[in-house]
């Protein structure tokens, strides 16, 4: 069958036809957008403002709260907007537009964080080499080779996957435009789309995880050697939000697509994306603010420093 896109548009599915499951969940969706989009702002404007948070490792933060910010940002609005209007369908471009904003701010998240597990090994493991080693010039050059790199990801991933053809159904099984859904309805083998994202999951993921692993298991080492108690807890109590962070994105994504296809169905394979595009960019900030003092002050500090810009 010859690459040709018949389909115009797509149809995403609601999580209920009854009006008011539609209301409540517009009503949810609001406050966990909300949630995200202020969480992750103030961290911005609280790293920004305060110049004693000007270090490698809250530049990081800012970087993986702008790209909480974008993924709730991709496929949050548009499914509210599904629940009050009641109209599923998606414009083709609009559905493009999705796939690469996901594709390129989860790649993007997972390579923030391998970089964080970095900053934190070389921190706790190398402490007289930190300022050499994590410069602002290095800094500055991981983070753009983390946007680069995905943006790259994002579009190999979003070009393999619209070369397809869709002349059958255009419902998609899920309140965004998901890979493995198009791939579901597209009328075109889908074997090579497989195997490449298999591939990429293999080369890349894997090599991320890994350099995790590694690293905190020299942090934990060396942690551990510290004599003092209270030198012990200030070295985890900066190892644990990011670890928490890390930790709940993997659950999430390993249910998300690594699950056995006997537990899949629509209903789960919604809910499961839940978990995977709205819950960590609403707990990210959390964990955060709740187990950083240098951001709860931070926090506190935001309306002085306003008013002191506005003066």
């Amino acid at each position: 069958m010859a690459n040709e896109t018949t389909v115009k548009e797509f149809l995403l599915m609601t999580f209920s036809d009854e009006r008011d499951l539609q209301i409540l969940h517009f009503v949810i969706f609001l406050s966990a957008y909300f949630l995200a989009v202020i969480g992750n702002c103030l961290i911005v404007i609280d790293v920004a403002l305060n110049h004693h948070l000007h270090t490698p490792m809250y530049f990081f933060l800012v970087n993986l709260s702008l790209m909480d910010t974008c993924v709730i940002s991709t496929t949050v609005p548009k499914s509210m907007a599904i629940s009050l209007t009641n109209n599923t369908s998606i414009s083709f471009s609009g559905c493009v537009t999705q796939v690469f904003f996901i594709v390129m701010c989860v790649s993007a998240e997972l390579a923030i964080l391998t970089v964080m597990a970095y900053d934190r090994y070389v921190a706790i493991c190398h402490p007289l080499q930190y300022r050499l080693m994590m410069n602002w010039d290095a800094c500055a050059q991981m983070v753009a080779a983390t946007w680069i790199i995905s943006v790259l990801h994002a579009v190999l991933e979003t070009g393999v996957t619209f070369k397809l053809s869709f002349c059958g159904s255009n419902i998609i099984e899920q309140f965004f435009c998901d890979i493995p859904q198009l791939q579901k309805i597209s009328c075109t083998d889908t074997k090579i789309n497989e195997q490449l994202i298999l591939i990429l999951g293999l080369i890349v993921d894997s090599f991320m995880f890994i350099f995790i692993f590694v690293s905190y298991g020299f942090i934990f080492s060396t942690v551990l050697k510290i004599p003092s108690v209270q030198g012990r807890h200030k070295a985890f109590s900066t190892c644990t939000p990011h670890l928490a962070v890390f930790s709940l994105f993997i659950i999430t994504a390993v249910f998300s697509y690594m699950r056995p296809k006997s537990l899949s169905s629509p209903t789960l394979d919604m809910i499961s994306a839940v978990f995977y595009t709205v819950l960590p960019p609403i707990l990210n900030p959390m964990i955060y603010s709740l187990r950083n003092k240098d951001i709860q002050e931070g926090m506190w500090k935001i309306p002085l420093q306003i008013k002191k810009l506005l003066a």
